[in-house]
């Protein structure tokens, strides 16, 4: 591919990214608006013209799947060299290089998990901890680290950010345990994860050979999500640079959802003031979600209390045609917002969206249990984003492991050919088995490796099983798993980065969205940034839901997020509670005595029966019978949900519930 082809394949706005290829350039890059398109192509535009000697390139993302996308992208570009990592990746293995020469020995080893030096240093301060406790005082500590604030400087720091320390704990105490913790990682001779870029920093900083070593050889800095860089990733990146202005960031300050961990937009957002001369440029083209979802995501941040319009947050154009409305629906309780999201998951796939082209994200991973058994009730394959890593799962590495010995005498057939026979000797099956739970849970890991391999083939024809296994050992270095079929299940935080075809956003409600731990404006105003993050995963089908109540039969007592006032439909759409079909339903007309009474009896003919509750009648029908109250089989047959065979069973029950339950007032 030819330098000017490569400019071909880019919009306007991602071309003057392209041609930005020297000098400080600053790209504000809004949901879906292809920013990853446009930094891989600017990279390979740069090695094409001889800009850029491909391995004088770093760039630097936040996670390792991005780092990995970054990688395969620039292969398919044909360009082989550059340094695609994350920061603590890039870090590491500098760091590592350089030890021996400059302090002599091995590197210490780096520390997996906190909690054991974090409870060693409380025990040394005779403090009282438990395992929750331990783990909030763990984040803290490495907030005040990625921060670059010292025990000597904690207290004044958190005070001045109005950061509560963790519960239980005051600010000076926390100070000592920052101290006590330093001092229990040096006796154990380890170091963590936020040490290595810190001390690649001083190392950087104090030592010049290693300086001009590292600058010698890295001459042009890409970063990726910079609204999330960290003070001390910042000052890493300072020394990286020695002064020069060879640096492309990329960002958007309406995603900063992880200020908690000590990301801060400010770098982006001042970028061109501190680098006069600095070419900024805008990516607002939405090539990822419909114009309905992009419209509503734009109407979520212009309603930010306060904000003046052309300020910060970026105005998304939506360019795909036009999709269905996103669906806004209020459930009685978490048990039916479960089941109902489950049913309609269910009619998306049988109307041909892949399970892996969906996903229900909510705000803490404790609300995904109720959505694991819904989902699992209605025969549904799921996954749990932040469980066990794919490539620790015992299924994978013994697959990889007899992929790796065929590799080494491989016969002449093609890649999938020679992938499915391997595979199939350990079991695997051109078809999904039939049983739900751990057997298919394998078959979908297997299963990625082979879709894998068709990926590998349709890119590159004569890829081999030798590619494939090199393949697969560089997404195990990165952790970059490949796609697992099953719908998947993440909080907000974790669905950063990723889209889907079908989003569902649940658990709306005030307490959950924003969380009830936001209590500063910041805080607030970063809970919607997270919503806006959820609402721009989805490509074309978006719902919105929340629940009246956490418990079946419990006081209905939440209230819908604010962040969805002046948006969330008014009158009945809106308030829709209906799961599998059925008519928008206004609440304030239901007879609420009978329609407690409807569902008191859908749950136990449920349970008789050994169904889902919205398998009987779903929401929306039950809120019409409530509503319109008919008193014969004809008026019955005439509720949206209600066909012959429910009226057939259940016909004279729902008639005798309304005669049972005269209107009020008469």
């Amino acid at each position: 591919m030819s330098a000017d082809q490569l400019l071909d394949a880019l919009d306007p706005d991602q071309r003057a990214v392209a041609l930005a290829l020297t000098g400080p350039v600053c790209v504000l890059a809004g949901a879906g608006t292809g920013k990853t398109r446009a930094i891989t192509h600017r990279i390979a535009y740069g090695v094409r013209t001889g800009t850029y000697k491909p391995t004088s390139v770093l760039a630097v993302t936040f996670t390792a799947r991005a780092a990995g996308e970054m990688r395969t992208r620039l292969r398919q570009l044909g360009v082989a060299g550059v340094q695609a990592r994350t920061f603590h990746a890039a870090a590491l293995r500098q760091l590592s290089y350089f030890w021996p020469q400059v302090v002599g020995g091995t590197p210490p080893r780096i520390l997996e998990h906190k909690a054991s030096v974090v409870a060693e240093a409380a025990a040394r301060l005779s403090l009282g901890v438990d395992r929750l406790s331990i783990r909030d005082l763990a984040s803290e500590i490495e907030w005040s680290k990625v921060s670059l604030v010292a025990a000597d400087d904690y207290v004044r720091a958190a005070t001045a950010t109005d950061r509560p320390p963790p519960a239980g704990y005051d600010r000076a105490t926390v100070a000592r345990l920052i101290t006590a913790y330093e001092e229990a990682k040096d006796a154990r001779g380890v170091i963590d994860f936020e040490d290595v870029l810190v001390m690649l920093g001083h190392m950087l900083e104090s030592r010049r050979d290693v300086a001009e070593t590292v600058r010698g050889q890295y001459r042009h800095f890409v970063v990726d999500e910079y609204q999330d860089v960290s003070p001390a990733q910042q000052y890493l990146l300072d020394q990286w640079l020695g002064g020069r202005h060879e640096l492309c960031v990329v960002g958007d300050p309406s995603q900063t959802i992880y200020s908690f961990t000590g990301a801060t937009p400010h770098h982006l957002l001042t970028f061109a003031q501190k680098r006069p001369g600095a070419q900024v440029v805008r990516l607002v083209r939405d090539y990822r979600s419909t114009p309905q979802v992009v419209d509503l995501a734009n109407r979520l941040l212009s309603a930010v209390p306060g904000r003046r319009r052309g300020t910060t947050a970026l105005e998304l154009v939506a360019q795909r045609p036009t999709g269905p409305p996103v669906g806004f629906t209020v459930y009685d309780d978490d048990e039916a917002e479960a089941s109902g999201v489950a049913a309609r998951v269910g009619r998306l796939i049988a109307a041909g969206t892949p399970a892996s082209e969906i996903a229900v994200l909510y705000r803490t991973n404790a609300q995904s249990e109720a959505h694991e058994q819904a989902l699992a009730d209605a025969g549904i394959g799921y996954l749990v984003r932040g469980g066990e890593r794919f490539f620790a799962r015992k299924e994978v590495r013994d697959a990889i492991v007899l992929l790796r010995g065929a590799a080494r005498s491989s016969a002449d057939t093609s890649l999938g050919e020679a992938v499915r026979g391997v595979l199939a000797s350990v079991g695997w099956t051109e078809e999904a088995p039939a049983a739900r739970g751990a057997v298919r849970e394998r078959w979908d890991s297997v299963q990625a490796l082979v879709a894998l391999a068709d990926d590998l083939v349709a890119t590159r024809p004569e890829a081999t099983l030798v590619d494939l296994v090199a393949e697969l050992d560089e997404r195990a270095s990165a952790q970059h798993a490949p796609a697992v079929d099953g719908v998947t299940l993440a909080s907000l935080h974790a669905a950063k980065g990723l889209e889907w075809d079908a989003v569902f956003l649940t658990g709306l409600s005030e307490g959950l969205m924003p969380i009830s731990l936001a209590e500063t404006d910041a805080a607030v105003a970063e809970e919607r940034r997270l919503l806006y993050v959820g609402i721009t995963r989805a490509r074309e089908h978006l719902e919105l839901s929340y629940a009246r109540a956490r418990n079946p039969g419990s006081r209905a007592s939440r209230k819908r997020t604010r962040f969805l006032d002046g948006l969330w439909p008014t009158g009945g759409r809106g308030r829709r509670s209906g799961v599998a079909g059925g008519s928008a339903v206004d609440l304030e007309d239901v007879d609420p005595v009978l329609l407690e009474a409807l569902h008191e009896w859908r749950r136990t003919v449920a349970v008789e029966a050994d169904k889902p509750a919205w398998t009987i009648v779903v929401d929306a029908a039950l809120e019409t019978v409530a509503r319109d109250r008919p008193t014969t089989i004809a008026e019955l047959a005439r509720v949206r949900g209600i066909g012959p065979a429910k009226l057939d069973r259940y016909g004279s029950s729902l008639l005798a519930l309304v005669a049972e339950h005269p209107q009020p007032g008469l």
